[in-house]
């Protein structure tokens, strides 16, 4: 098991006070704090190895060059990518996601297809298919979830049937950032490659917190960003499978992705450097790296449980409040819990916390659609990292109780 008052040590940024009270931060599943080994890589990175990769040879560029490669090669091994070159540092999972539907989609997408997604995805993984539907003449179908909280997840009985021969790609969330729920992602890309559908996992909400292996999974393209698993802001990756990114054709133009140029044509490097035009941000994917490290010593399993366990502990003791309405599933979950009161806005419910210093997100969470179908405009959200306690879930409570009672809603 975790000990989390131990791991609390090693985030500086936790060790403060908010409005004259410590900080309890809840406030996960946008950005995870960073540990102190994190950001003492960056530093030591910009201190010693700083300078540009791949094309200097100088000892710091040959330096950094080496640093960068070895940090794509451990995000290979976190995952499980059968080889370096299946990843791409991206700027975050929204830059992924839009990589795939850009490239892929443009070269392969075209009038009478369909793009299925799910009515939980964030707007990262439905935008984006939105502006290539729109482009290619493809449509957009929806996988529905079950419930006036949706509390059953995904309709899975209703895959089959919308996995029809229009169908050309599948791209869902691994775990909901609304609803904590954690989808089958292995099933639902066996059901997908058996008819010789694309997949797309949106792995955003997952990656930090329980063990990702591409591999098992058996997807086509897993995307996600470093600073939701204590990483550094700015860094993201796109795994794809090596055959599926050397079929693709690059999506921007620039230095360091091409083997010959002239002034009327230009021949491609192979993946990843294809995809990585013009200067990569190699100082962070090496702090990506050592945050991998940091991850793996903990162990992602022994994470999960602890994310999971506080949730279901969250999600017990908020129901004990008058008029709350309680999003996602009621037995086990991911490491967040969604709630909304009919008579107190979310906005004021994390203004109030915020007092308390407990840091909430209150809002659709990118999640419009999703929202509108549950009747809702937004909710409250606390969600749950390595470094949280069950006794700043009873601070959260005690917050929540008094701005009700402001309210007169108690």
């Amino acid at each position: 098991m975790l000990d989390p008052q131990k791991i609390r040590a090693d985030f500086p940024a936790l060790h403060q006070l908010v409005h004259g009270k410590p900080l309890v931060y809840l406030d996960n599943a946008a950005t995870a704090q960073k540990p102190q080994i994190v950001i003492d890589t960056l530093s030591h990175f910009y201190e010693r190895d700083n300078s540009n990769v791949h094309r200097g040879l100088h000892a710091l560029s040959m330096r950094a060059t080496d640093a960068y490669e070895s940090a794509r090669s451990r995000v290979a091994k976190f995952i499980n990518a059968a080889d370096p070159a299946e990843i791409i540092f991206t700027r975050g999972t929204t830059e992924s996601i839009n990589l795939v539907a850009a490239s892929w989609g443009s070269a392969n997408l075209k009038p009478g297809d369909v793009i299925l997604l799910t009515e939980m995805e964030h707007h990262s993984n439905l935008v984006p298919w939105q502006l290539i539907a729109k482009r290619t003449g493809a449509t957009l179908r929806y996988l529905p979830v079950i419930g006036a909280d949706a509390e059953g997840g995904l309709d899975l009985t209703r895959l089959d049937s919308l996995l029809t021969p229009e169908v050309k790609l599948f791209a869902f969330t691994h775990v909901s950032n609304s609803l904590g729920v954690v989808n089958p992602a292995a099933e639902l890309c066996a059901k997908a490659r058996a008819r010789g559908i694309i997949t797309v996992v949106d792995g955003a909400q997952s990656i930090g917190h329980m063990p990702v292996d591409v591999r098992a999974l058996d997807c086509d393209f897993y995307a996600f960003s470093g600073h939701k698993m204590a990483g550094v802001t700015g860094i993201g990756v796109l795994y794809g499978r090596r055959a599926m990114l050397d079929a693709m054709p690059p999506w921007q133009g620039g230095g360091g992705m091409i083997s010959n140029v002239d002034f009327f044509e230009s021949r491609w490097k192979p993946a990843p450097e294809r995809f990585e035009a013009g200067t990569p941000n190699f100082a962070d994917a090496v702090a990506l790296g050592a945050a991998c490290d940091y991850l793996d010593v903990l162990g992602r399993e022994a994470i999960a449980q602890h994310d999971g366990a506080l949730a279901c502990l969250a999600f017990e003791k908020l129901s004990e409040l008058p008029g709350i309405r309680l999003l996602g599933p009621r037995g086990a979950r991911s490491g967040l819990v969604s709630f909304a009161f009919a008579e107190v806005h979310a906005h004021d419910i994390v203004t109030f916390a915020d007092e308390d210093g407990v840091a909430l997100r209150g809002g659709h969470h990118c999640n419009q659609p999703l929202m509108r179908k549950l009747g809702l405009t937004g909710t409250t959200r606390a969600s749950f990292y390595v470094y949280n306690t069950a006794e700043e879930i009873d601070v959260l409570v005690a917050s929540l109780r008094r701005t009700l009672k402001f309210f007169g809603a108690a």
